[in-house]
């Protein structure tokens, strides 16, 4: 009865690894597929992006063919004279600019801080151009 047994348990145990090498197999297999399926995918994807790739260019090209034709040119014959240009106002100097900000603010301050209101604004307003005249130089000078 022992070699019954023995005899069984052997039988089953080569069985197993029979059928373990066949299931490897196929899993190796289902692998190998599931790769080839991915490369397949990427081939056809790859394919679409060229074509999209490639009628872009072709559009492009036709695009530039149009754009490439001469249009018609239209010629205006006048007749009258040309009008003046209009004269372009002078702007300020950063030191003219400079020298009035200065005297306005050098009067204001003179008068305001002198107990003689007439004489404390105009040596302010005398300080303050001279200081703001220099600042506007310096300003013109660095543009």
């Amino acid at each position: 009865m022992k070699y019954i047994y023995v005899a069984l348990v052997s039988l089953l145990i080569v069985s197993c690894k029979q059928t373990d090498k066949a299931g490897a197999m196929a899993d190796t297999q289902i692998n190998i597929d599931s790769i080839k399926q991915v490369s397949v995918d990427s081939m056809k994807m790859e394919a679409v992006k060229q074509k999209t790739i490639d009628s872009m260019k072709i559009e492009m090209a036709n695009q530039q063919k149009v754009m490439a034709k001469p249009e018609k040119e239209v010629v205006i014959v006048n007749q009258a004279a040309p009008a003046a240009a209009p004269v372009a106002k002078k702007k300020w100097s950063g030191t003219a600019k400079g020298a009035v900000i200065g005297a306005g603010v050098g009067a204001i301050t003179g008068a305001a801080v002198s107990k003689k209101k007439g004489t404390g604004a105009i040596i302010g307003g005398l300080a303050g151009a001279g200081l703001g005249a220099g600042t506007g130089a310096i300003i013109d000078g660095k543009k």
